[in-house]
């Protein structure tokens, strides 16, 4: 096996291999489109980050990131390199042995970048390629889900009423947006990511085109649902594509069919727009978020990562 940079010269059979892993999980998932676009690989060229893996002249396996950035996961110090979904990729054969090789190379640029959080979207069903990177040290982190447009079988809540919000309710959910920070900042997801102030949170989703969909208890909103039409993968550039970019319900109403019953209802009205598919995408150290989302979502991919040892850089 040969590892060399990733050049300009490598993005077709790069496509091709990114391609072939893509319909390897839709032949798992099949909520996932049939159509879509790979995204484009000539921006890993210019940042030299990526490698590619070669036997003899055949390219069997890519691994490439994003230029390093700041404030890893928007919540820590440190700064990360991400390979997003289509932007690694290898044949069957062997596939840990070639990511065990790819990563070996990538990651030693990467630290030599600056990047001490290093993350890679691997496919869920991928086993083999999840458990290489488990003997690297690396530890689940974020799961995209996707589920058809389909109605889940739950009794409906006689004593709640679900609407989508106008524009000018957005400031109404915004409380429970602040209750959903607190949840992520306490064990075991230590995630603090400093909240929004009010007059921003509106700003910030009404020039994203975000809707709102929320659950009323004696006519206050005790749960919400935001409904984005960009996501974290490259399927959220299908039409018939739409996906849940945040969510929470009030404690004491979880439990009681609320929250499955909310999706209900957003799944009506975004059927009738002709969307095909609902994205999620959680933290999987989130342990309210995983045992809800893995109920009635279909996990697609999983975002695995490693904190190298920050002295290293200076080396």
């Amino acid at each position: 096996m040969r590892i060399t940079d990733f050049t300009e010269k490598h993005i077709e059979q790069a496509r091709m291999l990114a391609g072939q892993n893509y319909e390897e999980e839709r032949g798992f998932v099949s909520a996932l489109p049939s159509t879509y676009q790979m995204p484009d690989l000539q921006g890993f060229v210019k940042n030299n980050l990526g490698v590619a893996a070669f036997n003899g002249d055949s390219m069997i396996g890519f691994l490439c990131g994003v230029s390093p950035f700041e404030n890893a996961f928007r919540s820590t110090d440190a700064v990360g390199v991400f390979s997003p979904m289509g932007a690694n990729g290898a044949i069957g054969k062997d596939r840990a042995a070639v990511y065990a090789r790819m990563y070996q190379a990538a990651g030693g640029k990467w630290a030599k970048s600056g990047a001490t959080s290093h993350a890679v979207c691997l496919y869920a069903h991928d086993k083999e390629v999840s458990g290489q990177f488990f003997r690297y040290g690396f530890g689940l982190r974020t799961v995209d889900a996707i589920r058809e447009m389909d109605k889940i079988e739950v009794p409906s809540c006689e004593d709640y009423t679900f609407e989508e919000l106008s524009q000018n309710e957005y400031a109404s959910v915004f409380p429970l947006e602040l209750l959903l920070n607190q949840h992520q900042c306490k064990s075991p997801f230590f995630m603090n990511r400093e909240p929004n102030k009010m007059e921003d949170f509106v700003d910030s989703y009404m020039k994203r085109g975000s809707r709102f969909f929320a659950a009323k208890y004696r006519d206050s909103i005790c749960a919400y649902l935001k409904i984005l039409k960009d996501g974290e993968t490259f399927i959220a550039d299908n039409s018939d594509y739409i996906h849940i970019g945040g969510a929470f319900c009030l404690p004491e109403h979880r439990g009681k069919g609320v929250y499955p019953n909310l999706i209900n209802h957003a799944i009506r009205s975004l059927k009738l727009e002709n969307y095909s598919a609902l994205g999620v995408d959680f933290e999987s150290i989130n342990p309210t978020a995983w045992g809800f989302w893995s109920k009635y979502f279909d996990a697609y991919t999983y975002g695995v990562v490693r904190r190298i040892d920050e002295h290293i850089i200076s080396k």
